[in-house]
């Protein structure tokens, strides 16, 4: 994959995944949303046909909120594999990693995002993220392994 443009911007856009990564960690709704874009920014996940498209910041919001309330003792991890900037916009992949439980349930994710990210007024934000889940491993949770630290 290619890593192009300025490697401050790359650098700045390597710091915006792994805000959004540790806001997903902690379920922190203010840093979350400092990741995305204005009110024209699309979150798709077209494996999970419950969530499928979300058009508007106001509705990512909404939905991971709502998504965020049911996951306990997540671990999401990112990566950019695939950095090309022309501008103020810049094609980005990154693959993921995330481990979490949905009731007695641990799901271990793997996959990637197809991302536009934009720069505005200095900022580098996400404005486009398409998630392609590659691979998906479920267990039973242990009631021993259920004590979680932040």
């Amino acid at each position: 994959m290619a890593f192009t443009g300025p490697v401050e911007d790359r650098l700045a856009i390597r710091e915006l995944m792994d805000t959004y990564a540790d806001a997903i960690c902690r379920v922190d709704a203010v840093d979350y949303a400092a990741c995305w874009a204005d009110e024209d920014a699309i979150w798709s996940i077209p494996w999970y046909p419950d969530i499928g498209t979300i058009h508007g910041k106001d509705a990512i919001m909404a939905t991971w909120n709502e998504a965020m309330k049911t996951f306990a003792g997540d671990n999401f991890v990112m990566r950019p594999s695939s950095i090309v900037i022309e501008g103020d916009r810049a094609q980005v992949t990154a693959r993921t990693s995330e481990v979490y439980d949905i009731g007695d349930t641990v799901f271990r994710d793997r996959g990637y995002y197809e991302d536009v990210c934009v720069k505005v007024a200095g900022r580098w934000y996400f404005k486009e993220r398409t998630f392609h889940l590659k691979h998906r491993e479920t267990s039973q949770a242990k009631p021993e392994d259920r004590e979680f630290t932040s």
